[in-house]
């Protein structure tokens, strides 16, 4: 029987309508999402590596035809500081590390920072870095020594302006350097190596052909991070405040050289020392 054509527009329309509120509620269903009540005693199960940036974001049992909502940031907290450790730390280098040289010298400043921890000295004022290299053994491997788990080498300046005098070039320097680091990591030991930090005021010996063997070396030693050194700290530009030669004038005090620098200069090695190293030493 052929149906009427009132009464086949009241069946779409019911059909519209009806679809209408499914709709309605599908959308306000994946939005809402169930409710789910917070263990407060429970410790929240860190994501998956892969879906880290979006697990907070994820909906709970949301159905496949619901919209995929924005990925939002983390909530994971941070991870908690390593537990602390006490290091054992050999630094071999020249007046710049020398306490006998400077009472506030880095290597003090890290032991008064963290007392628990062994902090050997072997800095001896007015080393070449082939001194250092001749009494490497000696001092830093000898067999009362502890197992060292640092080695910082910090040396070179001493050299590179006792070219005509000593016939010291980068090549020469680039290779004691590299005899220390190498020796370093046969032993163990994680290799820290410093760059020669600015001494354009040391107007006495400075000039442009020592700076560049200075460029030349502080490049090589960053270039080496990965190879014979495990962590370069770049001291020029830390201690220059961007000048391209000379050492900040607020870390000079007291000395007045252009080469040496003072507490404040020292603090800076030290933080950055801690900031990438020692966080948690003791």
């Amino acid at each position: 029987m052929a149906r009427s054509p009132q009464k086949e527009r009241l069946q779409s329309y019911a059909s519209l309508g009806g679809l209408a509120v499914a709709a309605l509620f599908v959308v306000h269903w994946a939005n809402a999402g169930p409710a789910v009540e917070a263990d407060p005693g429970a410790t929240p199960a860190a994501p998956h590596p892969q879906t880290r940036q979006s697990a907070s974001a994820t909906p709970s049992a949301a159905p496949s035809s619901a919209p995929t909502p924005s990925a939002a940031p983390s909530s994971a907290p941070p991870p908690k500081p390593n537990k602390p450790q006490r290091y054992l730390v050999a630094a071999i280098g020249d007046s710049l590390t020398d306490e006998r040289s400077y009472a506030h010298a880095y290597m003090r400043q890290l032991r008064d920072t963290c007392p628990k921890s062994r902090w050997d000295n072997f800095g001896v004022g007015g080393n070449m870095v082939n001194q250092m290299r001749r009494r490497f053994d000696r001092d830093v491997l000898q067999s009362g020594n502890p197992k060292y788990t640092h080695l910082i080498v910090f040396g070179g300046v001493n050299d590179v302006y006792s070219d005509k005098t000593a016939g010291r070039t980068p090549k020469l320097i680039e290779r004691d350097l590299s005899y220390m680091y190498e020796r370093g990591r046969k032993a163990g030991m994680q290799v820290v190596a410093l760059t020669i930090t600015p001494w354009g005021g040391f107007k006495r010996y400075f000039n442009q052909e020592r700076m560049a063997a200075t460029r030349a070396v502080n490049a090589w030693i960053r270039g080496e991070q990965g190879k014979r050194i495990d962590h370069v700290i770049d001291a020029f530009p830390m201690l220059s405040c961007g000048d391209p030669e000379k050492l900040c004038d607020k870390y000079m005090k007291p000395f007045k050289d252009g080469l040496h620098f003072g507490k404040l200069g020292h603090e800076v090695l030290k933080d950055e020392l801690l900031k990438q190293l020692f966080q948690n030493c003791e």
